[in-house]
């Protein structure tokens, strides 16, 4: 049985991207209940959620960090192709290019101060 959080999540897929496809769509709900992202409403956790879904699984996002291209930059080239496809889904909204990293959730963990190359290198044992 659903739980009142899984069942807002899908109301909020229903009512935000109404013809997303059905294996996108589960895909979504999915990653809309992972645990870091339980802290946020139902609603935007399924936006970040199927704005990452979207990113990954229908965009050149991955290929271009493969390429040596940083986060920020990536996200930047496949802003058009994640609305194009929220377009094609029915989506009530989109990315905005000019909002400050909107899909980024509210809450951050703490960082230790380090790179991720001294992270890596301070958890190997020695």
């Amino acid at each position: 049985m659903a739980t009142e959080r899984q069942k807002a999540i899908a109301r909020s897929l229903t009512l935000t991207i109404p013809q997303a496809p059905f294996l996108d769509a589960e895909a979504i709900r999915a990653a809309a209940r992972a645990r870091h992202l339980r802290t946020l409403s139902p609603a935007v956790a399924l936006w970040l959620a199927a704005v990452a879904h979207i990113r990954h699984a229908h965009t050149e996002y991955d290929a271009l960090l493969d390429e040596g291209y940083d986060r920020d930059a990536a996200r930047f080239f496949v802003l058009d192709a994640i609305n194009a496809v929220l377009d094609r889904w029915g989506a009530t909204r989109r990315l905005d290019p000019d909002a400050i990293d909107e899909e980024e959730p509210v809450s951050r963990p703490a960082t230790t101060g380090l790179d991720d190359e001294e992270q890596e290198d301070r958890s190997e044992p020695d």
